[in-house]
């Protein structure tokens, strides 16, 4: 949800009324210094309030790879992903490096080496995660090295990762069975707080995989059963209607004694989630991810009415959606 802006005080009585193009930001509850006597919030705040709420419906819109952001910024334990900025890295900057959290929660890190790790599971406070990561990547690029990047609220306005990322570079996330990569190679060792960190990290770290033949989907490994977490990029609805009539034929499955349970949606996109069993390995789900992929772009390209059949099915899976952004 987004959050409301950070409140500011208005400006002092009597002064001249200002265009609608110049409206500054001032608390919601406060009288809006357009001079129409109504407060901020059922005035001017209202577009504002509105444009926020657009901002992070797919905060990661527009991002080589947008469907692994969300599945790293929500479903993948320990992984890492280089980063391309746009114009090139900044002298003294060897590499900038996504990671999906780091130790005690630091937003951002710039190792002694110069480096960068910028942290993708933190809170948002402005309202649009894009916004929040590139505030923080900013001034992990200013940080003398050797030293984490604190959090703070940032401003409501300023560059999105997009106006920083190189939107032609590749977006290849490397999934990890731990947290290790928080420890450079160089290094003697750990900082005692950072390896207690490290060990909490790692004995809650869920087995996690990346499929190779699909794009976007993650096996994961728990007590009672596996299972398959697949981000898609299609809209909503289209989707629904498309796994509804392979739903209604059986044709979801990915093997046998697999089930796909509902889905999840994250920053405006959906995951449809399978069970799995205990024995299928990551592996294992490589042919029959591709060759249900193959029956899904089949799905999306029908535009027929569904069946009276199909219509259960997508009530079902209606029924079975959880939104986790």
């Amino acid at each position: 949800m987004a959050k409301k802006r950070p409140q500011t005080k208005a400006g002092k009585t009597g002064q001249a009324q200002v265009t609608s193009g110049e409206i500054p930001v001032v608390g919601a509850r406060e009288p809006c210094p357009c001079g129409s006597g109504r407060r901020y919030k059922a005035c001017h705040g209202r577009a504002a309030a509105h444009a926020v709420t657009e901002l992070v419906q797919r905060p990661f819109e527009g991002l080589a790879g947008e469907c692994d952001w969300v599945a790293l910024r929500e479903l993948v334990p320990a992984a890492t992903v280089p980063l391309t900025l746009k114009g090139g890295l900044p002298e003294g900057v060897p590499s900038v490096t996504l990671a999906t959290v780091l130790p005690m929660a630091w937003p951002a890190l710039r190792r002694d080496d110069g480096s960068v790790l910028l942290a993708l599971q933190n809170d948002s406070t402005s309202g649009d995660l894009a916004r929040d990561l590139a505030d923080t990547l900013q001034r992990a690029l200013e940080t003398e090295p050797g030293n984490p990047v604190p959090p703070r609220r940032v401003p409501a306005e300023g560059p999105r990762l997009q106006d920083l990322l190189d939107a032609d570079a590749d977006f290849a996330p490397e999934v990890h069975s731990g947290f290790e990569f928080w420890i450079p190679p160089s290094a003697d060792g750990a900082d005692p707080e950072v390896a207690a960190s490290l060990e909490r990290a790692n004995a809650a770290a869920i087995p996690t995989v990346k499929l190779t033949s699909v794009d976007s989907a993650y096996w994961c490994e728990t007590p009672d059963k596996n299972h398959l977490r697949w981000v898609m990029p299609h809209p909503e609805e289209k989707l629904l209607d498309a796994l509804a009539r392979l739903q209604a034929g059986d044709g979801t499955s990915i093997g046998a004694d697999t089930r796909l349970v509902g889905s999840f949606r994250a920053h405006g996109l959906m995951v449809p989630v399978w069970d799995l069993p205990t024995s299928m390995t990551a592996e294992e789900c490589e042919k029959p991810a591709a060759e249900f992929a193959e029956r899904l772009a089949g799905a999306l390209a029908s535009d027929a009415p569904l069946t009276a059949e199909e219509r259960r099915a997508r009530g079902g899976l209606t029924n079975r959606q959880v939104t986790l952004s």
